[in-house]
């Protein structure tokens, strides 16, 4: 056994998702990412004498529709603390936070790993304002500060210390990300900070139930950062315990040149954050009426979604899980599936071209310039036998997307590319061909098989791409004979 097969890692995570509401938690300046520096500020903002918050509604509508998702219990008498620290990107010199008294209790995130699926137990989960940025690579004296994301309004996700290693850490994150897209109510974003994760980590030898001292580790910015700061961590405790040495509780960054951490504070503990309830705003309450209407705007959730697309429209698990589990894939397919019953088809087409397009293009599926309508109607010649698959991504969507909202109808027959199924106009070309290639007709019937694709290639040619190759391979058997 292993040095590292002797004792057993426990994580917990707490996860910081930035809610897309228009303004700030408190005020009305601006929520939106980016921005010259300082612009989407207030004296609210700012923390002036004088002025005073103003809960923003749509973020505890968020809050409690991510609650409703996870099976948290939705807490109804809710109020704000004010959490002390000084650092420079907090110009009020504390953070409006609910740490104390979360909005949401309880909770679970199914994931899924190579050990199976199972349930990560949740804690809570609670709101609060973001602290500004410091910018050190402006100028090469001193640190600037943009407070434009002061004041933004986060949710912070907290698990119970439920997961074992990085593979469960990467699957939690992965699931998590998923569910806060396909609700709206966070882009899930971590190069851009709008998804941020803190990992605890202790470590205690096999069949000890007593938890290890955890240090915490932070600045991840993406799910890959996170598997390798935890794989390291928990390789850096083991080594530090087993040859005698003491784990001291500390915060600790990741860095992602070395793929190592360090420590950068020892860690604070509740009572040093000298917490009290913020006396600028209400407590409030949430009503039966409000929860029902939050329930009301849940959409269908990726596992819903795959039921349906599995049980209901018949699709192979593969393509039901690809689009039930991107946001922007399972809305353009919804669109597309109220235009066509085709609904294989329609699979197809989405995660196919209109995929590919948009990956080309470096853009959202949402996106995409053709309809769902347009999609449809190329689907539907398809199903008809009047193009085919090729003619249509080649030609038909080129041609549909420089020319605004024209039906596929209208542009194949603009093209002139609607197939041909006539056999008095396909038979023709058939003996033309085969006329033209006596020596390959000798070769087929004494059994080089094969060269039945270039027959059929060749009347496709000559007939312009319009010969319907399914008629032409009939006749062509035939003929053959």
């Amino acid at each position: 056994m292993s040095l590292k097969d002797q004792y057993e890692s426990v994580i917990g995570l707490e996860v910081h998702v930035q809610l897309l509401t228009e303004s700030k938690l408190f005020s009305g300046d601006s929520a939106a990412f980016g921005g010259e520096p300082n612009t989407h500020v207030s004296p609210i903002t700012l923390g002036h004498p004088g002025t005073l918050p103003r809960m923003n509604r749509k973020a505890i509508e968020y809050a409690v529709r991510l609650g409703l998702v996870l099976e948290c219990d939705i807490v109804r008498r809710n109020y704000f603390a004010r959490k002390h620290y000084f650092y420079p990107d907090l110009p009020k010199g504390y953070q409006v936070s609910q740490h104390t008294t979360p909005i949401c209790e309880n909770g679970r995130v199914l994931i899924r790993t190579s050990e199976g699926a199972r349930a990560v137990r949740l804690n809570r989960i609670h709101m609060e304002e973001d602290a500004g940025k410091s910018m050190h690579d402006q100028d090469p004296l001193a640190t600037q500060v943009d407070y434009n994301r002061a004041g933004v309004p986060l949710l912070e996700i907290v698990t119970e210390p439920d997961l074992h290693n990085a593979e469960e850490a990467a699957a939690y994150l992965t699931e998590l990300r998923k569910i806060v897209r396909h609700l709206g109510i966070c882009d899930g974003n971590m190069e851009e900070g709008s998804m941020r994760c803190d990992a605890n980590i202790s470590i205690r030898p096999k069949g000890v139930k007593t938890l290890g001292t955890k240090v915490e580790v932070k600045n991840m910015n993406s799910i890959r950062n996170v598997r390798k700061a935890i794989d390291f961590e928990i390789g850096r405790l083991v080594e530090l315990v087993s040859t005698g040495g003491t784990v001291v509780q500390e915060t600790r960054s990741f860095d992602a040149d070395t793929d190592t951490t360090f420590a950068i504070r020892t860690k604070e503990h509740a009572e040093d954050y000298r917490y009290f309830a913020e006396p600028d705003l209400t407590p409030f309450k949430i009503s039966e009426a409000f929860l029902e209407s939050v329930r009301a705007t849940i959409p269908l959730m990726p596992e819903a979604l795959f039921e349906r697309y599995t049980q209901e429209l018949g699709l192979p698990e593969y393509d039901a899980r690809l689009i039930s589990d991107d946001k922007e894939l399972s809305t353009c397919y919804e669109a597309l599936i109220r235009e066509t019953n085709a609904y294989k088809a329609a699979a197809n087409w989405v995660m196919g071209p209109v995929k590919s397009w948009c990956n080309d293009k470096g853009v959202g599926v949402d996106q995409y310039p053709l309809g769902a309508t347009q999609l449809a109607g190329i689907i539907r010649l398809i199903e008809e036998g009047k193009i085919n698959f090729s003619i249509a991504s080649s030609r038909l969507v080129p041609y549909m997307m420089e020319n605004g909202g024209i039906s596929a109808l209208e542009a194949a027959g603009r093209l002139n590319v609607v197939q041909d199924s006539s056999e008095s106009s396909i038979l023709p070309l058939i003996e033309e061909v085969l006329a033209s290639m006596p020596d390959k007709v000798i070769e087929y019937r004494k059994g080089k098989k094969g060269l039945v694709g270039l027959f059929v290639g060749e009347i496709i040619k000559r007939s312009k791409g319009k010969a319907d190759p399914k008629i032409v391979n009939q006749l062509l058997a035939e003929k053959l004979k």
